[in-house]
């Protein structure tokens, strides 16, 4: 139910009106994303600036802007779902592909995360509030209200194919996308300078400050009034930090279902597909040789083990520096290493496998490989940054031999990860034999006791003088005789994307909750300068982080549907 077809005799209500919606088709689009642009670069703007304590940019003016632009796309949210989805006609389609189960069930547990944040955020800026403008206690009250609104908005409409306010929606849809990335930037920006606050008070270099410190509301009131000097106050200041990645992957998330939503408006499909990719219920979390869910699960432990370890000897005073990087990129190569291997090894298999390629229209795996191949150029560029400085940095030791090493995997694991995804994503479902295949060996001269079992080879075609049988039961002959000869390759590509799965949740959890050997490892730090690489792993790093969830989201859909 992907594809887009003319209007058949059923639709042909809709025919008059299909020509002059598709001529401003790409004027709507153009009006909202040209807003959407305007909008973005403002809220970029404040929130960079608002970074440093140097420019006359302060996290109030950056919180009241994000409240503005949160209770905006809420009132346009309650328009959308209580006069246009009533409209006769409103909603003609739903797009089959579009919110899949496990990116809205991601969508919600990242929005449980991200609303005990608002909590904690709200609790933190509550324990010195005489001290406090009301937009810093205002607004993740108002968050916390964005959140649950647009939650319920996306599990109820991630399908819709409107028909009726078409540039109203397409601007609302777009304005809602722009909201979350401005929030996604806001928290990428807060947690990347307290992570170099933390990096600067460690190494006693006073040059680095934290963006939560604003001058103006602490020169009204007198300064040190305002610091957060109780045990209350720092466990609420260290838990929304710490839940600081659920809240950027909900606004990442959220905003690839409103892109989907966007491209899906005015979309006119067909009523029904032969390359429907609905999974059968019977399937899931079955047929594997369990090989890939255990050994992906004893890496997530040793990964889980190996983060404490790292995050402990970092931060103690030890000068145990050297061997947590050692324990920490020994960890990152073996698994690095392995998944580099199964995904060339799901790869490979595909060569063997005679499945159908799906060509039809489907924007949400269109935006699954551009994100994939977007996201993956962050660490892409980290990785090579750190292949100059290691070889040609004069320090040419174990760590940075380690390093290289990590380096040259990172790329190579992105890289054929990327392509086993993106050949799952555009296989057929089980059972989709190419369309003109022609037979491997000759059917004439076989004799059959019951001329019926002809029929029942997928590769030979109807004879002439023979009685066809029905539609039903030559498919189920069909899947009887094609599934024990496949039925090894799907074991072993489920195993696989269940393993992929696995490591790369481990891979998101060590950047995402603050491991940064970027920093720890001074190889690059010296080569290049704290500030460059500084600026280089808070831009990029983010990008890579992103890419490791959805690779979570694709696996997912992968394991369900092959």
């Amino acid at each position: 139910m992907s594809e887009e077809l003319a209007p058949g005799p059923r639709e042909s209500p809709l025919a008059p009106q299909a020509g002059p919606r598709e001529v401003w088709k790409k004027g709507g689009r153009l009006l909202s994303v040209l807003l959407a642009v305007n909008v973005l670069l403002l809220a970029c703007t404040l929130i960079s600036g608002g970074a440093f304590n140097k420019v006359a940019v302060y996290d109030t003016d950056v919180f009241a802007l994000l409240t503005t632009m949160m209770l905006l796309a809420v009132l346009w949210i309650l328009f959308y779902l209580l006069r246009t989805v009533r409209c006769p006609g409103a909603v003609a389609y739903r797009d089959a592909h579009a919110g899949p189960i496990w990116l809205r069930g991601g969508l919600v547990l990242f929005g449980i995360c991200t609303l005990i944040m608002d909590v904690f955020k709200t609790g933190y800026y509550s324990s010195f509030f005489e001290c406090q403008l009301a937009i810093k206690i205002l607004h993740p009250l108002i968050q916390a209200v964005f959140v649950m609104i647009q939650t319920y908005f996306l599990w109820v409409s991630a399908k819709d194919c409107v028909h009726v306010h078409l540039d109203l929606t397409r601007c609302g849809l777009m304005f809602t996308l722009t909201t979350n990335l401005a929030i996604w930037m806001a928290a990428v920006v807060d947690e990347s300078v307290h992570q170099a606050h933390s990096y600067s008070s460690s190494h006693s270099n006073a040059s680095h400050t934290r963006l939560a410190s604003d001058k103006r509301a602490g020169d009204a009131v007198g300064g040190d009034s305002c610091l957060c000097s109780t045990t209350v106050c720092q466990i609420f200041q260290q838990g929304y930090f710490y839940l600081y990645p659920f809240n950027i992957e909900y606004s990442l998330f959220a905003s690839t279902m409103l892109y989907v939503m966007w491209k899906n408006v005015g979309r006119l499909l067909a009523s029904t597909s032969g390359h429907s990719h609905t999974p059968s219920p019977l399937s899931l979390f079955r047929e594997t040789f369990f090989a890939g869910p255990i050994l992906g699960l004893l890496l997530f432990v040793a990964g889980l083990a190996v983060f404490i370890i790292y995050e402990v000897q970092v931060s103690g005073e030890g000068g145990l520096n050297q061997q947590a990087l050692v324990i920490y990129y020994s960890f990152n190569i073996v698994c690095l290493g392995l998944t580099t291997l199964v995904s060339l090894s799901g790869s490979i298999i595909y060569r063997f496998d005679r499945r159908a390629m799906d060509h039809h229209k489907n924007p949400t795996r269109t935006l699954d490989v551009a994100l994939l191949m977007g996201a993956a150029l962050g660490q892409y560029a980290i990785s090579y940054y750190s292949i100059v400085a290691v070889v040609v940095g004069t320090p040419q030791d174990l760590l940075a031999g380690l390093n290289l090493t990590h380096a040259l995997l990172m790329i190579a694991q992105h890289t054929f990860q990327n392509m086993f995804i993106i050949e799952s994503l555009h296989r057929g479902p089980p059972g989709a034999e190419p369309h003109g295949t022609p037979p491997k060996e000759p059917c004439q001269g076989l004799t059959f006791t019951n001329q019926d079992a002809l029929h029942t080879l997928p590769a030979c075609p109807p004879s002439p003088g023979l009685v066809s049988p029905s539609p039903a039961d030559q498919q189920e002959a069909v899947g009887i005789v094609s599934t024990p000869r496949s039925h090894w390759r799907r074991r072993c590509l489920k195993d696989i994307s269940l393993f992929l799965l696995l490591c790369n949740v481990i891979l998101w959890i060590m950047p995402a909750f603050g491991a940064r050997p970027h920093f720890s490892n001074t190889v690059e730090v010296d080569f290049y300068g704290y500030s460059l690489w500084a600026a280089i792993v808070n831009i990029c790093l983010p990008f890579g982080i992103f890419y490791r969830m959805h690779a979570v989201s694709s696996l997912l859909e992968v394991y369900v549907l092959s």
